[in-house]
């Protein structure tokens, strides 16, 4: 076990740290006074590391990620799971903009609200589905461009009139589907995307995240799911085919 006090370090001394610690066949690290420092966790595929993070990680969490666990006690920045193969991340608080940015597999699970254009290119690859829930609500442009994988808003907690997620959702998606806790404002949704039950086939696959959530997050599994449940997925696989067509 490996315990760093992070205040004041460099984001880059302390990334070539954890990596050295790694190889060196170190496994756990706790990660105390953390403040911005970016780039936490990325390219690592150390098989069995974790890593907890006690304060605010920037930028780039977990960009790369191949295996490794990291658990964040706290808000988290921008750009979380760039890339992400394998592994997972857990937020224990709200999280920003452009998460899981081409995200090809693995897992990141949020107890708050996100920001915008989460999941934007979220792809999969090969056997591999990359999972994004959001305990809160989210932003703007949700699911642009999304090309696989899935997207979970639960929108727990939040106060009346509060909309579950922003305005352009899904526009441009053609792969991977949406769940959404509760109904769905037609005028949010983008073109390239339409509205449907969630089947009792949806469940077994559903039903295995929400309650890793609730696991992970001291929730009620039976009170998440009392409310109905709606899934987004595209209507064409080439939406733009016609624009750039001669």
């Amino acid at each position: 076990m490996v315990r760093i006090d992070c205040k004041g370090v460099h984001y880059r001394e302390l990334n070539e740290l954890i990596k050295t610690k790694a190889d060196e066949g170190e496994t756990e690290f706790y990660l105390d006074n953390i403040n911005g420092q970016r780039y936490i966790g990325t390219g690592l595929s150390n098989p069995g590391i974790k890593i907890y993070v006690n304060g605010v990680p920037g930028n780039d969490l977990a960009t790369f990620l191949n295996g490794p666990e990291i658990v964040v006690y706290d808000n988290a920045q921008d750009a979380i799971c760039n890339t992400m193969n394998s592994g997972q991340v857990t937020v224990h608080g709200h999280a920003g903009d452009v998460l899981g940015y081409g995200m090809r597999g693995g897992r990141l699970l949020i107890k708050g609200d996100v920001g915008y254009r989460v999941g934007i290119h979220m792809k999969e690859y090969k056997k591999q589905v990359p999972v994004i829930v959001a305990g809160g609500t989210a932003g703007d442009f949700l699911g642009e461009y999304m090309a696989g994988g899935i997207l979970i808003v639960l929108g727990l907690d939040r106060k009346p009139g509060t909309p579950l997620t922003g305005d352009y959702l899904g526009t441009g998606m053609h792969g991977g589907v949406i769940y959404l806790r509760g109904d769905v404002d037609p005028a949010k949704l983008g073109k390239e995307v339409a509205v449907f039950d969630v089947t009792d086939e949806d469940w077994k696959v559903l039903g295995q995240h929400l309650q890793d959530f609730c696991a992970s997050f001291d929730f009620d599994y039976n009170e998440v799911t009392s409310e109905r449940f709606y899934k987004l997925l595209p209507v064409s696989h080439r939406p733009y085919g016609r624009l750039y067509a001669y």
